[in-house]
């Protein structure tokens, strides 16, 4: 079966409702929709976590991180790390894990391979959205972490059916086969963000890294995400340009801000930044 044949079941797939989670991930979704609720409190959401090791070693990892050691760091306990993180963040969490867990589904070396990678280019394009909207956009940070954790979900998933239809892996043929093939991406990425019950405004902003243009400095939620994209030195193992030029590129991009530039902003960043990283990625 050709790529674009394989994208054209999963989309339909899509259309009918039938995209495929395991049992662990459907697990996982459905804490996501009990913190959606009204009525989810610290102390509801604390079991809820306590209950998914995975989720409840991620969310302490990250309250201790250095992005977050203004609140104190040396944090043990659930309750203590919904409680400095908030909601948004648990729920950016929540995500990062199920994607995770989808994307330890596959058996195969290859497949696992290119998966580790993209995963560590997500933790750096979500780290980088955290910082870019607290120092310049001046946006919710952690809704910018969602967007950056869930951006490349698409992928994720499509690399997770990979084993079912190897034609996944190929490299586009031809001009026409790469238009087809990413309007079934961005479709497939669409009902996927839904699965996840992602909000509409981080829908938007992903759609921004699809069809939008950088804007120097970002003042929304996509274009803080798009900036994150570009300046991430750890490029998406799908991504058809070459590696060094990707790096190079992102080490080149900068613009003055107020009295200070993005460049320095960056340097003087680092540690809250690979901080997050590791914190995401591990």
């Amino acid at each position: 079966m050709k790529k674009s044949e394989a994208l054209k079941k999963i989309v339909e797939q899509a259309r009918t409702g039938d995209l495929t989670f395991p049992a662990n991930i459907q697990a996982t979704l459905e804490i996501q929709e009990a913190l959606n609720c009204p009525d989810c409190g610290i102390e509801t959401a604390a079991k809820l976590v306590t209950k998914e090791p995975m989720i409840a070693v991620r969310v302490v990892a990250i309250a201790n991180s250095v992005a977050y050691s203004r609140f104190g760091g040396g944090v043990t306990n659930i309750r203590t790390a919904i409680t400095i993180l908030g909601f948004n963040t648990l729920r950016s969490v929540v995500v990062a894990v199920a994607m995770r867990q989808l994307s330890q589904m596959s058996k195969n070396p290859q497949i696992k391979a290119i998966i580790e990678k993209l995963w560590l280019h997500s933790a750096h394009v979500a780290a980088l959205a955290h910082l870019l909207a607290r120092k310049v956009s001046k946006i919710d940070p952690e809704t910018a972490l969602f967007a950056g954790v869930v951006h490349e979900v698409s992928s994720f998933y499509l690399l997770s059916r990979a084993e079912e239809f190897p034609s996944l892996l190929e490299p586009h043929q031809t001009d026409k086969d790469d238009i087809l093939d990413e309007d079934h991406e961005i479709y497939i990425g669409r009902s996927v963000l839904h699965q996840l019950l992602a909000p509409k405004r981080i829908v938007s902003a992903i759609e921004t890294l699809w069809y939008g243009a950088r804007a120097t400095p970002p003042e929304t939620l996509g274009e803080t995400l798009l900036l994150a994209n570009d300046l991430a030195s750890c490029s998406s193992p799908l991504d058809h340009r070459d590696v060094v030029m990707v790096e190079q590129t992102a080490a080149t991009i900068d613009f003055p801000f107020k009295e200070t530039s993005l460049r320095q902003i960056l340097t003087e960043s680092d540690d809250d930044l690979q901080s997050l990283i590791a914190s995401l990625a591990n």
